[in-house]
């Protein structure tokens, strides 16, 4: 998606809206609508979640941050994470889910399920 403007630091801050209304419009722009349907969405995210777990698939358990990871280790890794993510958002607005609110709820459930321990 390298036609996508960047905006400098601010793309570090981008949100879920941002991302789905440029997903909707490189979508457009090639005509690939009519290809993304929610199990098709679906496959391609599966798809790429296993190109994610090649990643980590011989190098046992890796500690946080990836010190000893190597610059296009760490970029890769972000390009595959970036897949998931892009093909998720895509898939939430076709199945009219807001991803944000539903994961907002996710997370209020989960405090309730999950309470925090006190002392």
């Amino acid at each position: 998606m390298g036609e996508l403007e960047r905006t400098g630091e601010n793309e570090k801050d981008v949100g879920l809206r941002d991302l789905s209304k440029k997903l909707e419009e490189f979508a457009k722009a090639r005509d690939w609508e009519k290809y993304h349907s929610p199990r098709n969405l679906l496959l391609a995210m599966v798809g790429e979640i296993g190109e994610l777990s090649e990643i980590f698939q011989w190098k046992g358990e890796v500690d946080k941050g990836l010190p000893n990871w190597e610059e296009p280790e760490k970029e890769h890794l972000g390009d595959e994470l970036s897949d998931v993510l892009l093909y998720l958002v895509r898939l939430s607005d076709i199945c009219g889910i807001d991803l944000g609110d539903a994961a907002t709820n996710k997370l209020a459930k989960n405090e309730i399920k999950y309470p925090a321990k006190t002392s």
